[in-house]
C-alpha cells in the first residue's frame, strides 16, 4: 500500500513547492506533478498516476481542484478510484473519500470549483470585450508564412513530401499549415 501525491499547477511558470510541502508530512512514496490546466483529464502525470496506483493505495492532493475543475470529471475520477478501492484524501477540504460524509462533500466541492471556474472565464471574456471596445485588445498576433513556405508548399502540392514533413520543415502546427494552404487556394482561385 503506497501513499501517492498528486500535484498540479496550471502553468509552467507556477511553482508546485507549496503543494509538495503541504503533502510531504503524509510520507508520500511516489510523486506525480503536472504543469497544465485541470480543465480536462488529458494530463501526462495524471494518467501515469492512474496507471501506477493499486488497490489499497492512498492518493493525496492539496485540494480537489488539483484533480479536476469539472464536476463530471471529478466524480468520474472518484468512481474510478473507488472501483479500484483506492482512498482519496484532500488536505484543504479535510476530506477522505472512504467516509459517507467525504463522498457527499466532494460532490459539493466539485460543484463549487466548477462554478468558480465558469465565473473566472466569464470575467475574462468581459475583460477582453471591454479591452476590445477601448481598442486595447487586438487578439492573437497573426502568424506569417515562413521564408521557405513557397518551396515547402510546392513540394507538398506535388506530393514530393507528406503533410507531416511539410509542417515540420515549415515549423508550423497542423491548423496553421492548412490555413495557409487554404489561403494559397483562395489566391489561385481569386
Amino acid at each position: 500500500m503506497a501513499n501517492v501525491g498528486y500535484v498540479r499547477v496550471s502553468t509552467k511558470e507556477q511553482n508546485e513547492a507549496r503543494q509538495i510541502a503541504a503533502l510531504s508530512p503524509h510520507k508520500i512514496d511516489k510523486w506525480f506533478t503536472d504543469k497544465c490546466s485541470g480543465k480536462n483529464t488529458d494530463r501526462p502525470q495524471f494518467k501515469a498516476m492512474l496507471e501506477y496506483i493499486r488497490e489499497g493505495d492512498t492518493v493525496y492532493v492539496e485540494d480537489f481542484s488539483r484533480l479536476s475543475r469539472s464536476v463530471a470529471d471529478l466524480l468520474k475520477i472518484m468512481q474510478g478510484l473507488e472501483a479500484k478501492r483506492i482512498r482519496l484524501v484532500s488536505l484543504k477540504e479535510n476530506t477522505d473519500t472512504h467516509t459517507p460524509a467525504g463522498k457527499l462533500f466532494i460532490t459539493i466541492v466539485a460543484a463549487i470549483n466548477e462554478f468558480e471556474r465558469a465565473n473566472i472565464l466569464e470575467r475574462q471574456a468581459e475583460g477582453i470585450a471591454l479591452a476590445k471596445s477601448k481598442g486595447v485588445y487586438k487578439g492573437r498576433k497573426r502568424i506569417s508564412k515562413p521564408d521557405n513556405w513557397q518551396d515547402v508548399f510546392t513540394r507538398w502540392k506535388r506530393r514530393e513530401i507528406t503533410g507531416t514533413q511539410a509542417m515540420k520543415e515549415a515549423g508550423l502546427k497542423r491548423n496553421t499549415f492548412y490555413n495557409f494552404v487554404k489561403q494559397e487556394g483562395a489566391t489561385a482561385n481569386g
